[in-house]
């Protein structure tokens, strides 16, 4: 079967990309409270995916040191890179977050201590590294989660109480479901910020490109009540596909770099959590998945979302490392492995299958490189004619396969 794609650019109306070079040191003067000389500082940096991260906290580390603190990383991804102390480090080097890159030492650890009882009999922990220090200031994106709807999702509020309580906070949220993550993950962060040690948090919200829109530093006492604000501006802001149905989504890569998912439940249309009503679009008949990001470190959680993928994609895998992530989810259909082709043109050729009978100028396909770059894609006729966003053309109608099956570059 053969199926001719064209590459096109479509334009988001979005707001405009800030500079962290401008507005972190600025930002970081106005909310960080007075630091003893010395004092050591643990950054607060996970596992997702933000526009030129090293970057931004190497400001930050910077912007520490001139206050007179000594600051270090500490990882905070609950049971991201295999719930281990070694694979922790090891996501944050493979985003640049090593000493190398941002001019700080790691410390990573999996032990955490827990904060005394408050009698209401859920138990809250926090990483013992970053306990130990004289205060934590967090890093993190603000957008819409992947597995609910909520007045706090994926943000400064998710990263104290889940991703900053390592493996025993996120298994002890984690087992009571969405549950536990729309309404206990605020209770243990409204009682980890009352503790004095969060100095402060750093939310970044990215614009439909994936850029930098807006950089703020909230003090603890500033995280629960700005949050929502800032999480509906990222929602107004998401990108999206430019047409609401699909027969084939091809993806060339999934990864926990690009969605906690590794492929974004807010692009492809899917959730698979039960008891969680599935979104209405994009109604997508079969994705396709080629590839797992290095920087995953073979965790596929979210391979589960996909209908076919390939065998190198399979052969990357990481069963301990995608286990140790999808129980602690307790979602555990996002780990279920697809149908396997031998290439991306097999995996391509078995989705349209699936499809049913469809005429050659009827399908309606894009290729996408993954769910974070959406701005660059390669359209069938189908779709090409459908959609209705400013787009342009970049190139010509051709296979987006070399001769042995495989994808030819984005």
């Amino acid at each position: 079967m053969s199926v001719s794609l064209i590459k096109i650019r479509q334009f988001f109306d979005c707001a405009p990309a800030v500079d962290p070079a401008v507005l972190l040191p600025t930002e970081l003067r106005r909310t960080l409270p007075p630091l003893r000389p010395g004092a050591r500082v643990a950054v607060a940096v996970g596992s997702r995916g933000i526009h030129a991260i090293d970057r931004q906290v190497r400001i930050i580390i910077d912007s520490l040191r001139d206050a007179g603190a000594e600051p270090f990383l500490v990882p905070a991804m609950g049971s991201h890179g295999g719930a281990t102390a070694d694979g922790q480090a090891a996501v944050l080097a493979s985003l640049g977050l090593d000493e190398a890159g941002v001019g700080a030492p790691v410390r990573s650890s999996m032990a955490t201590v827990e904060l005394p009882d408050d009698g209401s009999g859920r138990r809250v922990f926090m990483d013992r590294l970053a306990w130990e220090s004289d205060g934590v200031v967090l890093v993190n994106r603000v957008k819409p989660h992947t597995d609910f709807r909520g007045l706090y999702e994926s943000g400064l509020v998710k990263m104290a109480a889940i991703g900053l309580g390592k493996h025993d906070q996120a298994r002890e949220i984690h087992r009571h479901g969405v549950t536990g993550l729309r309404d206990l993950t605020p209770a243990a962060a409204r009682r980890l910020f009352a503790t004095g040690k969060i100095l402060l948090g750093v939310a970044i919200v990215e614009n439909a490109r994936d850029e930098p829109m807006l950089i703020r530093a909230l003090g603890p006492h500033e995280i629960l009540d700005e949050e929502p604000a800032l999480l509906e501006l990222a929602r107004q802001n998401m990108p999206a596909l430019p047409v609401d149905r699909l027969d084939v989504l091809l993806l060339d890569e999934m990864g926990k770099n690009i969605s906690g998912t590794g492929l974004d439940p807010n692009i492809i249309g899917r959730i698979r959590v039960l008891g969680q009503p599935e979104p209405e679009r994009p109604a997508i008949t079969q994705i396709a998945v080629c590839g797992l990001t290095p920087e995953s470190h073979g965790n596929a959680i979210g391979v589960g979302l996909a209908d076919v993928i390939t065998r190198r994609l399979f052969d990357n895998i990481d069963l301990a490392a995608t286990y140790a992530n999808v129980i602690t989810t307790t979602f555990l259909e996002r780990a279920k492995i697809p149908l396997v082709a031998d290439t991306p043109a097999a995996a391509l050729r078995v989705a349209l299958m699936a499809c049913g009978p469809l005429a050659p100028e009827e399908m309606r396909i894009i290729r996408l490189h993954n769910t974070l770059q959406l701005e660059e894609m390669y359209v069938s006729h189908g779709v090409l004619k459908e959609q209705g966003k400013s787009v342009t053309i970049r190139g010509q109608w051709d296979s987006v396969f070399d001769g042995t099956g495989e994808l030819r570059p984005f």
